[in-house]
């Protein structure tokens, strides 16, 4: 049975795909933040729709959002949202966007949401739940060798400028197929075992917070690229079936 905050979460997110959908293809002004990413009216209306939401049930909670910062971060649960992740598909007019939350209590993420509402998917998943997609349980790949793995990669320019770059098309080589998905696609895909690996550098972790738990309910592994756990300050992604995910570290 769902939580409280499960519950409030989708239905925030429900919520936000509203006015996505209201805005989407409607030709928005865009504008650069500080960091060079874009953002637009639907962003901000739609964290505020899902901030609005979820301090209504739950007004003692902590707020990260990508469009009005951090708030109340000494409290035991903080909510971690990107309203659109994604903005650059969506003012391209590309599915590939969705709406991110998740929940961090006392420095464990617990509880995630991903809704792509143009695109169709809408994963979720707590602690101890499993995860679901569309209403439906999933579970990871069964796949143990390297030589049968799918793979799939993000954004990969920190990678590129680094010294793991070499070794990252050694490992293609050996695998199976490689794929680019991208942003939630990848990470729905490898959650319900249509993919075995996720490979991505230049994440914020708004954009992986909530896929890290669906992926670890799944019964998947997900770190950095050194194998670490994630934190607020996590840039970097290697998300796999779990089976494969020593192999892959090692290729590394």
């Amino acid at each position: 049975m769902a939580s409280k905050e499960l519950t409030v979460a989708l239905e925030a997110a429900r919520a936000a795909a509203d006015v996505i959908r209201a805005c989407y293809r409607k030709n928005l002004a865009v504008h650069t933040k500080a960091d060079a990413s874009p953002v637009t009216e639907a962003d901000v209306r739609a964290e505020e729709v899902i901030r609005d939401t979820l301090n209504r049930h739950f007004p003692g909670y902590g707020f990260y959002g990508e469009e009005t910062g951090q708030h109340a971060m000494s409290a035991e649960n903080i909510w971690l949202v990107d309203p659109i992740d994604g903005t650059k598909s969506f003012v391209r007019e590309t599915p590939f966007f969705s709406t991110q939350i998740a929940l961090l209590r006392a420095s464990r993420l617990v509880l995630g949401v991903s809704n792509a509402p143009v695109y169709g998917e809408l994963a979720w998943a707590e602690e101890g739940g499993g995860a679901w997609l569309n209403e439906r349980a999933i579970r990871v790949s069964q796949v143990t060798a390297l030589a049968d793995a799918v793979v799939s990669s993000g954004n990969l320019k920190t990678l590129a400028a680094g010294p793991q770059w070499q070794r990252f098309g050694e490992l293609i080589r050996r695998v199976n197929r490689i794929r680019g998905y991208g942003d939630f696609a990848h990470y729905h895909l490898l959650a319900r075992g249509a993919l075995d690996v996720v490979i991505e550098s230049d994440v914020n972790i708004l954009d992986i917070a909530a896929l890290s738990v669906i992926v670890r309910e799944a019964g998947g592994t997900f770190t950095d690229l050194d194998g670490d756990p994630l934190g607020l300050d996590t840039q970097s992604v290697l998300a796999t079936n779990g089976a494969l995910h020593a192999s892959v570290l090692d290729a590394l």
